[in-house]
């Protein structure tokens, strides 16, 4: 489970502050989906970055499975992330001196995974791209990529991801395809997906929607979402 509770964002803008995100209190329960919505601006990628961890809060508090992030030391924060966070981006972040393959093991043989090459086998096989395994990044499309980015964010089984803008860089039908394999992900595992993204038709595949506008929440769907 997600808990945000009365969590804010300010920065400095020269010297005036600027408020990113307004106070925001959300339970997101596990094995949802919910979709993070709003233009350019509107807080969208900071709300993610503060659940995962990545940045601070300015006020308020993140809970993962009732462990306060906010709390945690640098050393405590990316264990945890690396338990149960995985992460998609909107620009891969792909290593290009390593192969699809490699770019999925790797994560898992740092761990110490026993049986790293056998896992990523079956990740690239569940995101499709079992003849494209050996293939660096700039041989592959943009798509493709990205399906190696997302295989990769499964590596530890993490029970969330979050993803942000994980269509933002595709055409539609790569982007839908994403979508698709994101929930399939959600379903099959059960795991908590928290998606932003500007693209409504795509947030409307999502269990419920969160959309924020000037770093206010102007619709909330998630708490709906939870009773059903």
């Amino acid at each position: 489970m997600i808990e945000l509770r009365g969590v804010s964002k300010t920065v400095m803008s020269g010297s005036e502050p600027l408020t990113i995100l307004h106070p925001l209190s959300i339970v997101i329960p596990h094995g949802q989906f919910v979709a993070i919505v709003g233009p350019s601006g509107s807080g969208k990628s900071t709300l993610l970055g503060l659940i995962a961890g990545l940045d601070a809060p300015s006020s308020g508090s993140v809970l993962i499975d009732e462990v306060d992030i906010t709390q945690l030391g640098e050393d405590a924060l990316a264990k945890l992330r690396g338990e149960k966070v995985g992460f998609v981006f909107q620009f891969f972040h792909l290593i290009p001196s390593l192969t699809a393959h490699e770019n999925v093991a790797v994560p898992m043989e740092i761990a110490g995974a026993p049986d790293a090459r056998v896992r990523a086998d079956r990740l690239l096989q569940e995101v499709g791209l079992t003849g494209r395994s050996h293939h660096y990044p700039s041989q592959l499309s943009g798509g493709e990529q990205q399906r190696v980015a997302l295989a990769r964010a499964l590596a530890n089984d993490p029970p969330i991801v979050l993803a942000d803008e994980p269509t933002g860089n595709l055409d539609s039908a790569n982007g839908r395809h994403i979508m698709d394999l994101l929930r399939t992900i959600h379903a099959r595992r059960g795991t908590t997906v928290v998606l932003v993204t500007h693209d409504r038709e795509l947030a409307n595949l999502a269990d419920a929607r969160l959309v924020l506008r000037d770093g206010r929440v102007v619709e909330n769907t998630v708490a709906e979402a939870a009773s059903r």
